[in-house]
């Protein structure tokens, strides 16, 4: 059955909702769609606000061949099957590719020349930063347009669509919950009507309960996931760590999330003891990068059993926080002239530089800080 998402999706700007800064008179997509230019771009943005939608109007606007691919599960051979496909009748070929970010590098680097020969028309969706998600020779050649949350009078119009019938509360308790999230929005109401035969605030909660739900990038779930995973390798109990991180990837969470958790995990709660996990950190995130799903999950456990099982300690990250808390209070305290840069004769007179010593006992701490300690082993 299709979705009540897919059924009310609107096919023409006059129909879309939000993002007006993009598609309102005058605005890069609207005036793309009006001189039928073609050209790769980026949307960037949160879930639920339009980028499916806004890419599907896009291409229908110009008359091309549409074509839709998930990064989660797509690979090399899928866009080679429509790099290879007869040209259709409609005229060039888009391809939107959701979650751009889950290609790794290898698979980027395959879909580029495509791209650099006009074969295929690039429309990337991404909840992640371009700049770091997306390799520098593919994004010099796509634009990067921001997608805004929905506000509450855009979630009311999108909603007010699906039909149901429901009290201003129960709406707003919606809205509130969804945070901008139309598909979210949408779902909530098809899975409560389906379940209950009506709409109030309680048969909302009562479907948020659902299984299928549980797990929302955004949500609570979410962060309660990440918390028990960090919490279980700082408590070196490998065995729950593994089984966090086996909860995260079966809930399709972004290995690359994961990765940079354990990578900030390494500094922050084992720093010195063994200075070797931030290294093992590292190669796990550059193995998920370039290797992805599925077989990065092997990575990823690899990663998680060393860092559970490392010593513990979170001086640096103390010592950081204490040096930092210094840093705002007190501001640009004057570098001692001894440490100084000696650019010109000028200020090597002034005395800047003067009795420098690459090796010594001296407290180089500005003159106000002298005698601080922030790391303690």
């Amino acid at each position: 059955m299709e979705p009540l998402a897919s059924k009310i999706r609107p096919d023409t700007l006059a129909d879309f909702v939000g993002q007006e800064h993009l598609v309102g008179a005058g605005k890069p997509i609207e005036t793309a769609i009006v001189k039928k230019h073609l050209f790769s771009f980026i949307l960037w943005g949160p879930p639920g606000v339009g980028k499916t939608t806004l890419a599907k109007i896009y291409a229908k606007g110009l008359g091309a061949d549409y074509y839709e691919l998930s990064a989660v599960s797509a690979g090399k051979d899928d866009i080679r099957k429509i790099v290879d496909s007869p040209a259709g009748l409609l005229g060039p070929k888009i391809l939107f590719l959701d979650e751009i970010h889950r290609f790794n590098k290898a698979q980027q680097d395959f879909l580029l020349p495509y791209v650099e020969s006009g074969k295929l028309t690039l429309i990337g969706a991404t909840t992640e930063n371009p700049s770091f998600e997306v390799i520098p020779a593919l994004l010099s050649r796509c634009r990067v347009f921001v997608l805004n949350e929905l506000n509450e009078r855009e979630m009311k119009t999108i909603i007010g669509r699906t039909g149901y019938s429901m009290s201003d509360d129960a709406a707003d308790w919606l809205i509130a919950l969804a945070a901008g999230d139309a598909r979210q929005a949408i779902a909530m109401l098809e899975n409560t009507y389906e379940l209950y035969g009506g709409i109030t605030i309680e048969k909302l909660k009562s479907t948020l309960q659902s299984k299928h739900l549980r797990y929302d990038k955004k949500g609570e779930e979410h962060y309660n996931t990440i918390s028990a995973f960090i919490k279980s390798m700082r408590a070196s109990k490998a065995d729950a760590a593994l089984y966090y991180l086996a909860r995260m990837i079966e809930s399709g969470e972004d290995p690359k999330f994961i990765a940079r958790r354990m990578v900030i995990f390494a500094s922050e709660d084992i720093g010195m003891k063994d200075p070797h996990a931030l290294v093992m950190a590292n190669a796990v995130f550059r193995a998920v990068e370039t290797i992805g799903y599925p077989e990065a999950g092997i990575n990823l456990a690899h990663g998680v059993v060393y860092l559970a099982s490392a010593p513990k300690t979170k001086a640096v990250y103390n010592a950081y926080l204490e040096a930092m808390a210094d840093a705002k209070e007190h501001g640009n305290l004057p570098i001692p002239l001894n440490l100084r840069n000696v650019p010109t004769k000028l200020m090597r007179d002034l005395g800047y530089g003067k009795g420098y010593e690459k090796y010594t006992d001296e407290d180089l701490l500005p003159e106000k800080l002298k005698g601080k300690k922030y790391f303690r082993p």
